[in-house]
């Protein structure tokens, strides 16, 4: 009676996908579940801290982001109490022991590592936007987890839907057991799809008609094929004018739109965004995320807006959403809220007009996802990483361009990306229908987004490898053979033994020859044993066992940093400025064709021989034929130091010029570091001085919200 006692509550049916999801979880299997964004997939991980809450076991629910644990905590404390759950991000631990946790995935992946008591009475595994694990960074965790954890935990695996889903469950069944997969694409809420051209909202598509066979087809609007014609004709002599002036060719062009090119014309069907907001606000189809893939266009958005004089709030609203950012800035100074330009972000907020992406304040982003959750912000202009992000679903979706920068060029987003941006359209219990919005952009063909917006191919890639910390991990748990057969029992692993040719146990084994090198760069070093014959007796030394503790891309470099001594003997400030060239990724915009300077002699000398350390260890690398560590990026160093020396946020805004969501995120990122390599080295001198850096780093501005 369980999935009945638990269905009763909700107050909503289920869809038959999760009742199938469901009644294998009380049959003792695991499930993966792919759906639809907002499809409803976290019901499935309810049931599940159901089920353990009825069998008096644990059950841990993870997420990708602290912000997702956040959000789910507070769900689950509404339901079954505060003394019930628990909340581990890492910033934040709250009651640690409770049989229903929520934590971030690395705070797992470090508890199986560590052999954890925690983990004794564990049932459930709930790993929630478990699709992360292609990405490129934080994707290998969840493969550890998976592979990692009890063999009597049962996972439930929540993932967007991918189209080799079927892949990825063989996957988990050959390595958890007995998996079930659930799939289900049909949106709880269907999607309209639409073309902003000129003032007007157009359908993408004509109504569907029948074929001669009897089979529907989808036609795209006639209405549109003409616009594109028409402007096809213009531009092509507009290009000819142009070459005739100027000699050169034809720009580039996209499939989408024209992406780039000097000579590339503005066509008059080019909506203004202030256009697009307003009519969408007159036909009653906002709260709107309108996607941009710029942080300066985000902003310049808000500010076009505001200075058109756009209103989308009622007095009341205005009110409600003053009271939201009020709450959320409580602690800054007003020499922080001049810094961080609170009043000009706050005349926008009010408006019902908001940014969201990286560079924006952390409390700044809470307020936006409060008041946008409560239908009081009307429209988001945000990033892409939103798409990923927390859930905050919305009547329609608008995208500005399909084509953005990808770090190495402009390239056509894919379908996988439209189907991500585009499922936030439509919110389950409010809205009978959402709306995907597709902005003209001059030489559109809307043929071309037809078929992006009709394919489905969102496939799931590993990006599982081996580093130096999972080696150690591995290694001193469970010994060189059990962790080579780990890698290849890995997702990587089974996609290319998948999609690898039939012919002739022939493995690529590309995984276990890379852990294998960077096995012998670890002996050669002193972090590892050299192995008995086969490697069964291959043991973690001391210093290998303080490398356990260090994760990120410059992790056995942080190792050798402290082994020689480079960050003993330095002061708070210039202990930050080291680390923060541990940590720091400047963004290609922000890179300076000079190279910054260290903020003071003792640190230039640190920073002098980690550079040293970081060629040395290249060359060991190389001699094993492993791709080189990234180098150090200098670029956040004087900001880290000026904090850690007690400097205002005001002053080195202004100096800096960096955005205040920026230089929050990187000094969270240089603590998180100091704090690892203070467990890293507990009882040391080195120990405390990373204690006093926290103490000095996290106040203010970047201490507000840690917590959230």
């Amino acid at each position: 009676m369980s999935l009945a006692e638990f269905s009763a509550r909700l107050g909503f049916t289920l869809d038959k996908y999760q009742i199938d999801a469901c009644r294998r979880l009380e049959a003792g299997s695991g499930v993966l579940v792919a759906a639809p964004t907002g499809a409803g997939k976290t019901v499935v991980g309810e049931f599940a801290v159901h089920l353990a809450v009825a069998a008096g076991t644990k059950c841990f629910y993870t997420t990708p982001l602290k912000a997702l644990s956040n959000q789910k905590y507070h769900d689950l404390v509404s339901v079954y109490g505060p003394d019930a759950v628990g909340l581990l991000t890492g910033d934040q631990v709250i009651n640690s022991e409770a049989d229903i946790a929520v934590m971030t995935t690395e705070v797992l992946r470090n508890m199986i590592y560590a052999g954890s008591p925690t983990l004794r009475g564990l049932e459930f595994v709930i790993m929630d936007e478990v699709h992360y694990l292609s990405d490129p960074f934080r994707g290998p965790v969840w493969e550890e987890v998976i592979l990692g954890v009890d063999p009597g935990v049962k996972i439930v695996a929540l993932s967007a839907t991918v189209s080799n889903v079927e892949e990825f469950g063989a996957w988990l069944a050959k390595v958890r057991g007995d998996m079930a997969t659930i799939v289900s694409e049909r949106r709880p809420v269907p999607l309209y799809q639409h073309v902003f051209a000129g003032k007007r909202l157009l359908d993408l598509y004509q109504d569907a008609a029948p074929t001669a066979g009897g089979e529907a087809f989808v036609q795209v609007n006639t209405e549109l094929t003409k616009l594109a014609s028409t402007e096809s004709r213009v531009m092509r002599d507009d290009s000819r004018r142009l070459r005739g002036r100027s000699g050169r060719g034809k720009p580039g062009q996209s499939q989408f739109g024209r992406a780039h090119g000097k000579w590339s014309s503005r066509s008059h069907l080019v909506p203004r965004r202030t256009t697009v907001v307003t009519e969408l606000d007159r036909l009653e189809l906002l709260p709107a995320i309108y996607f941009i893939f710029s942080r300066q266009g985000c902003d310049q958005a808000v500010a076009h807006l505001v200075d058109d004089g756009v209103w989308l709030t009622t007095a009341s609203e205005r009110d409600q959403l003053l009271a939201i950012a009020t709450r959320h800035i409580t602690g800054l100074s007003d020499d922080d809220l001049d810094a961080v330009r609170y009043h000009r972000w706050l005349e926008s907020f009010t408006r019902g007009i908001a940014a969201h992406h990286a560079g924006l304040l952390p409390m700044f982003k809470l307020a936006v996802e409060e008041a946008f959750g409560l239908g009081l912000v009307k429209v988001v202009f945000a990033t892409e990483t939103l798409a990923l992000g927390i859930n905050m679903p919305a009547r329609t979706v608008v995208i500005d361009k399909l084509v953005k920068y990808n770090g190495a060029g402009h390239a056509d987003i894919t379908p996988g990306e439209y189907t991500q941006l585009t499922g936030r359209a439509g919110r389950r219990g409010i809205d009978i229908e959402g709306h995907a919005v597709v902005t003209w952009q001059a030489g559109l063909d809307p043929r071309a987004l037809a078929g992006l917006a009709s394919r489905r191919t969102y496939p799931l890639r590993s990006a599982f490898t081996p580093t130096y910390n999972m080696a150690v991990n591995l290694i001193s748990v469970l010994g060189v053979a059990r962790a080579e057969q780990i890698l290849e029992d890995s997702f990587a692993q089974f996609h290319s033994d998948f999609t690898r040719p039939k012919a002739g146990k022939s493995r690529s084994r590309t995984l276990v020859a890379k852990f294998t090198a960077i096995r012998s760069v670890l002996q050669s070093l002193g972090y590892v044993e050299e192995c008995e014959a086969g490697g069964a007796d291959c043991r973690v030394t001391p210093l290998g066992l303080s490398l356990t503790r260090l994760y990120g891309q410059h992790d056995l470099l942080i190792a050798e940093a402290i082994r020689t001594g480079i960050l003993d003997n330095l002061s708070v400030p210039a202990l930050a400025a080291i680390i923060s060239c541990l940590v720091y990724e400047s963004r290609l915009a922000d890179r300076r064709s000079a190279e910054p300077r260290m903020p003071d002699h003792a640190s230039a000398r640190a920073v002098k021989a980690l550079r040293m350390g970081w060629r040395q260890l290249n060359l060991v690398q190389r001699d094993h034929r492993l791709d080189p560590s990234p180098p150090l990026d200098l670029g956040f160093a004087r900001a880290a130091y000026a904090w850690a020396s007690g400097v205002s946020l005001s002053e080195i805004v202004d100096v800096t010029g960096m955005a205040a969501g920026d230089f929050v995120r990187w000094v969270r990122m240089c603590v998180d570091c100091a704090g690892q390599i203070a467990d890293a080295v507990r009882g040391t001198p080195l120990a405390e001085r990373c204690r006093e850096m926290v103490r000095a780093m996290r106040r203010d501005v970047v201490d507000l919200g840690m917590d959230e």
